[in-house]
């Protein structure tokens, strides 16, 4: 395999200290007045929610996002993690945010409109209640186990162990993308798998590595350095083409299981009500950014696909998300 990942403990710390470092610049920014309009925006520093523990994905494609938009913007953009609720602890402080841009928040689907949609939460918000930004990566699903499990050294070895014992599966929390897969899954091929719910990658990588659950269900560029370190073995994809950065493992549909596909969309959003030229400021900063040829390579040494979309393009994504999700409201009980 191709190794071009960075060390994830050693992005890990970082990630973590630099946590630290977002809440403190988020306390010093408390009680001061709002800009007065597009004209200033922005001068003071940017507050943007990460609805993960520091470590994981989404986390650490922000962190490096972060240091190239606060260049353009002159401010600095101090990542805050809110972890729990599936995500929905970030995304309600978000939603409830004063409309200024200055807190602004990665959204995360299907996560986010399981959430919402998801007639036992009652919850009030939908995707009118966010100002979508832009679309920043797009992280396919992918199946795998712990390098040693001599259970499993092939996709099909899963799934036919799957089909007569009950397999537990990681998973971000209900709803979530790596938890609908595995129900796809059970649907198509009548195995049973249960997935096992956390706040995050932390908590899933060390389930799977300490051998308390049996499958890992994850994101390309969450895992992908793992396999590096001889630690987790990827033994399928989610998506219509094998990926660029696991080109020797074949995707669920090549092995034979079918049209099942997986991702985790991350991008950016600002509470419903922000400024539309303040939208536009953050959009173009955003957009340098990311296609930034520094970010690009960044992105490409942790396994992060990016796929800019500006914000009239993801926010249809967002509704398409959405109708992709009501497809399924019956494998998530919600019928």
């Amino acid at each position: 395999m191709k190794k071009r990942f960075l060390p994830f403990l050693s992005l890990t710390f970082s990630a973590m200290l630099l946590a630290a470092c977002g809440q403190q610049g988020a306390a010093s920014t408390a009680g001061k007045e709002t800009a007065g309009g597009a004209g200033d925006f922005p001068d003071k520093p940017i507050n943007l929610i990460v609805s993960f523990a520091a470590g994981g994905g989404t986390d650490l494609g922000a962190r490096v996002l972060a240091a190239e938009v606060e260049e353009d913007l002159g401010v600095p953009v101090n990542v805050i993690n809110k972890p729990g609720g599936g995500g929905w602890v970030g995304w309600a402080d978000l939603v409830k945010a004063k409309p200024d841009g200055y807190t602004i928040g990665y959204v995360n689907t299907p996560n986010l409109i399981t959430g919402y949609l998801n007639p036992g939460l009652n919850r009030s918000e939908t995707i009118e209640s966010f100002a979508p930004i832009c679309n920043h990566i797009t992280d396919a699903g992918v199946i795998a186990v712990k390098a040693d499990d001599k259970r499993f050294k092939t996709i099909e070895d899963v799934i036919e162990y799957a089909k007569k014992h009950e397999t537990t599966t990681t998973s971000t929390g209900l709803g979530s993308d790596d938890h609908i897969a595995a129900l796809k899954i059970n649907e198509a091929q009548g195995t049973k798998f249960k997935a096992v719910h956390t706040g995050g990658l932390a908590e899933n990588m060390a389930n799977i590595l300490g051998g308390h659950v049996d499958v890992f269900f994850a994101n390309v560029g969450e895992v992908a350095n793992e396999v590096d370190k001889g630690e987790i073995k990827i033994l399928a994809v989610l998506s219509e083409e094998r990926s660029t950065y696991l080109p020797d493992v074949p995707t669920l549909k090549e092995a034979g299981y079918g049209d099942i596909y997986s991702w985790s969309a991350r991008g950016l959003a600002a509470p419903k009500g922000t400024d539309p030229e303040v939208l536009k400021i953050l959009e173009s900063a955003f957009e340098k950014g990311i296609n930034n040829e520094k970010h690009k390579a960044k992105m490409d040494e942790m396994g992060l696909q990016i796929d800019y979309k500006n914000s009239a393009d993801y926010k249809e994504m967002l509704k398409e998300e959405e109708k992709n999700v009501l497809e399924v409201e019956d494998l998530l009980g919600w019928k």
